[in-house]
């Protein structure tokens, strides 16, 4: 069973519009997470519905997944569904005094995902607890890239 919450957040010195302007543009994941490594987004911008395919790298393995835009709220949230295994992954910006907080969080309703995907999380990536531990990290490497780029401008 997966963990129904997993999450980070981060305080960013800059504007939401400027956070907005990095997050929204998930074509740049792969510059900021450790490992989704690139973004295709069907049919252009990226928007409500937009479809899209990542692929993703874990050491020597490398495989894509798809998912599709679930939330899109300019300024404030963007969440996508991975199809593969019915996980939502987003960011939210919520305004604080000296800029934003930035949160990233994976939701697996109900600790439910795929059996595909608790078979290969269980055989590829070491059980899910592990595996679990390893996206949250990831989580925070991926905030702490998005906030030097917002900071620097």
């Amino acid at each position: 069973m997966a963990t129904p919450l997993i999450e980070a957040s981060t305080d960013i010195n800059a504007r939401p519009d400027e956070v907005w302007s990095i997050i929204s543009d998930l074509t740049r994941m792969g510059e900021w997470s450790p490992q989704c490594r690139k973004v295709i987004i069907r049919g252009g911008a990226v928007r409500a519905g937009s479809k899209m395919i990542n692929i993703n790298k874990r050491g020597l393995l490398v495989w894509p997944t798809t998912g599709k835009v679930v939330t899109f709220e300019p300024n404030r949230e963007i969440a996508y569904r991975i199809t593969e295994n019915h996980t939502v992954w987003g960011f939210e910006i919520t305004p604080s005094t000296d800029g934003v907080t930035l949160t990233e969080r994976r939701v697996a309703t109900d600790g439910e995902t795929t059996g595909l995907s608790a078979f290969l999380v269980d055989k590829a990536f070491g059980g899910n607890d592990n595996f679990e531990l390893e996206l949250e990290a990831g989580m925070k490497e991926t905030l702490a890239k998005i906030k030097a780029a917002a900071e620097r401008g």
